[in-house]
């Protein structure tokens, strides 16, 4: 440890920290606009000039290692001169538009000028003006005149997001911020960048000119679009969300958020956002009070349940509801009868049900696996499925995990890699098998090598036909190598349906096989949520009587339903979700519901009160949480262990569909966000085939064809790509193809 005084207070820090982190632990406050604790140290600004004892002028704290009996003077007068001085020299060419400016209000330059600036400039000389930039449709770049060269955003989106969107051209006065030629910025992490500038340099595109930072109030929620539980800070104006922002929490976000999370408000108030119940008579649609509402769906259930049986209803689920909603429609569908339950909405084999002793999860904490030394990912596309997750992997990588992938396809993660094998996904299982046996492959080697080593898997090995077997593999590879087994949950509170032990009975696939008379559809758009999205919708018409509860209503939920009951998404409700590492996390509503909208677990209590059903006297979501989830004991529910022994399901036919969910694709909110449906993510996705499967097609790259699965069909078109396995079609579920079948299923490609 070494011992340095700053202004007069002794301290003990360690080899190699730099003045400014000295400060920081001794919570002493220097001036900054380059310096970020997340990224590299670049000492652009020299805001942050100090006064070193025996130095011969002022250094920047930023870049300044501490030495054993150092000196150092924050506000002394050298040091506020030098200070000032930057400060000057930083608004030379700064328009000084603050009473138009989004960063307003919550602006660091503004702040620091406030205290190092001067009232006014000896500079008369006219004003450089900066062209503005098209950053694409999540951040704006209009005003680049405000830019002072931080440079935070270049070293951002290089270190942490992993793809350099942004570079700094030109040299001196004539320095500027963009992007490349032509291209957007518009990363999954892209919208980091408005939190890092210092200035209001680059902002938010859809919170351009909606309201300033001082009207909004400020609310903290958790994610509901993965499983990683980001943290977020809404901001809201007259009970509408305006803004997500990252809510710090170094545990599991850091202090980072994925676009998903940041941009998804926007499709809160989509128009097809259903405001009040409704009921279909004669073929027609009618608004309705919500006690006519929950009538009618108690006599429909009773009318059913006596002509045809409890076995005749079915209930669907989406894993991204909350703790509280999910332990209520159980707790409702026990009392009723109701034996068939599944949240499992993309799953494909359900062998491994009844042979777990306990919750599928990640298997550790986010942070253990993020210092692991060896780390295997199966079968998930890292970027779609987990951004933050990747992000950290990434940092990982880059100092010290070994970190090897196993895919169909050869994804751009932007990271160095220890392999990268790409496989059919039909051979994963006994490619694992392999690697288990042989502990002398360098992979299976490097694993029990390692102090530290975790084997993942993705969602394409959860959707898989034969998850079962493969699942069996990684568990013994897991075994032979000392790893940590866990999976990547596919939703926000898919470990939260495990540990409620939900799904029971059918699982969807088994309904679908043998439709209900009356289906339950909670947060469902079954077209897209469900593995085979027109075999469910074909299942649903079969139906009698199907019930939506849902925050939107669409074309296919008029169509197969005969009632729909308008429920809050997150932002409009308490509740809780137990994210990947088994954390419980709750939160409060930050807004009040729209319309006639209610939150699902009242609509729920109230409904088994409609039943006469004991035990549904609540007054708070709290009071359901405690009865649903003893959080003492949720570790104890948490175990990865499978008993499940047999063979090799039937393989699906050669030709595979890969792919996974489109990362703006995964739920309804996202999938109405405007500005996320404006990037490239979300653009109708090119069927990509190895070039050898496809001379065995009869195609050639950029053809138009016909994709048929399930006995529906959609015009692709094929792009060629040697970085995938052979005999496979990486096509992402989008709302464009979902008419087709499974995702990791059998599909056929025809000139079309």
């Amino acid at each position: 440890m070494l011992q340095i005084e700053i202004d007069g207070k002794q301290i003990a820090v360690k080899q190699g920290m730099t003045v400014m982190e000295a400060a920081h632990e001794l919570g002493t406050y220097i001036p900054h606009f380059c310096y970020h604790k997340k990224l590299s140290i670049a000492a652009n600004c020299r805001m942050c000039l100090v006064e070193v004892e025996k130095a011969p002028k002022p250094l920047p704290a930023c870049a300044t290692p501490v030495t054993d009996g150092m000196v150092v003077h924050t506000h002394s007068p050298k040091a506020k001169q030098a200070q000032e001085g930057v400060m000057e020299f930083l608004l030379i060419n700064h328009p000084l538009d603050c009473p138009i400016c989004d960063q307003g209000g919550e602006c660091q330059l503004q702040d620091l000028a406030v205290g190092y600036g001067k009232s006014a400039s000896r500079y008369q000389e006219e004003k450089r003006s900066v062209v503005g930039k098209d950053m694409g449709p999540l951040v704006s770049a209009e005003e680049m005149s405000r830019c002072i060269h931080c440079t935070r955003c270049v070293r951002f989106t290089e270190e942490v997001a992993g793809m350099q969107e942004i570079a700094m051209a030109n040299r001196g006065e004539f320095s500027e911020i963009m992007p490349f030629i032509g291209k957007a910025v518009e990363t999954e992490l892209s919208g980091n960048v408005i939190d890092l500038c210092p200035v209001g340099a680059l902002t938010s595109k859809p919170f351009r000119y909606d309201a300033r930072s001082w009207e909004l109030s400020r609310r903290k929620t958790i994610s509901a679009h993965d499983a990683l539980g980001s943290n977020l800070i809404v901001q809201t104006k007259e009970h509408t969300v305006r803004r997500v922002l990252p809510l710090e929490n170094e545990a599991i976000n850091e202090c980072w958020i994925s676009d998903r999370d940041r941009f998804a408000y926007e499709g809160l108030y989509h128009e097809s956002r259903l405001k009040a119940p409704k009921i279909k008579h004669g073929g027609e649609w009618h608004e309705v009070d919500w006690p006519t509402a929950l009538e009618y769906v108690r006599k429909t259930l009773d009318c059913i349940q006596k002509e045809d049986g409890k076995d005749a209803v079915g209930i669907w689920a989406n894993p991204m509801n909350t703790v509280e909603e999910l332990y209520l429609a159980k707790k409702l569908a026990d009392g009723l009868g109701i034996q068939h339950f599944d949240t499992r909405l993309q799953q494909q084999d359900q062998r491994l049900a009844g042979h777990l002793k306990g919750a599928q999860w990640l298997g550790q904490s986010i942070e253990d696996l993020g210092n692991a030394d060896a780390v295997l990912v199966v079968g998930a596309n890292l970027r779609k499925e987990q951004p933050l997750l990747t992000a950290r992997l990434r940092r990982a990588a880059k100092a010290y995990m070994a970190l090897s992938v196993i895919a169909s396809s050869k994804e751009e993660l932007h990271m160095p890699l220890f392999s990268h094998t790409i496989l059919h996904p039909n051979e994963w299982a006994d490619y694992l098998a392999k690697l288990a046996a042989d502990t002398q492959n360098a992979l299976s080697d490097d694993l029990k090598q390692a102090e530290k080593a975790a084997i993942v898997l993705g969602a394409e090995v959860q959707n898989h036909p034969d998850y079962a077997a493969i699942y069996a593999a990684a568990q013994q590879l897991a075994a032979a190598t000392g790893a940590v087994l866990g999976i990547l949950p596919q939703a926000a509170n898919s470990v939260g349906a495990d540990v409620l032990g939900v799904n029971a009975g059918q699982s969807i696939q088994e309904m679908l096989a043998q439709p209900k008379k009356a289906v339950l559809l909670f947060n469902v758009e079954p077209e897209i949520d469900i593995a085979g999205g027109a075999k469910a919708v074909t299942a649903l018409k079969q139906a009698q009587s199907v019930m939506a509860f849902t925050p939107f209503e669409s074309d296919t939920l008029r169509e197969v339903c005969d009632v729909m009951l308008p429920i809050a998404p997150f932002t409009e409700t308490s509740g809780s979700f137990i994210n990947m590492e088994g954390r419980l996390q709750s939160f409060h509503g930050v807004v009040r519901g729209l319309a006639d909208s209610r939150p699902l677990w009242k609509v729920l209590r109230v409904l088994g009160n409609v039943f006469e059903l004991s035990g549904f006297e609540y007054d708070s979501s709290e009071q359901v949480l405690k009865e649903a989830v003893n959080k003492e004991g949720l570790s104890e529910k948490l175990n990865n262990q499978s008993s499940w022994q047999g063979g090799a399901a039937q393989a699906a036919a050669k030709l595979m569909r890969v792919g996974g969910v489109g990362i703006y694709h995964s739920d309804a909110l996202v999938r109405r966000s405007a500005p996320l449906q404006a990037t490239s993510h979300a653009q109708v996705p090119v069927a990509r085939v190895h070039p050898n499967t496809l001379a065995a097609l009869g195609l050639q790259n950029g053809d138009s064809a016909q994709a048929s699965q399930g006995g529906a069909s959609v015009a692709v078109t094929v792009v060629a790509d040697a970085g995938l396995s052979e005999n496979v079609v990486h096509l992402p579920l989008h709302s464009e193809n979902a008419a087709l079948g499974a995702l990791m299923n059998s599909i056929e490609l025809a000139r079309g």
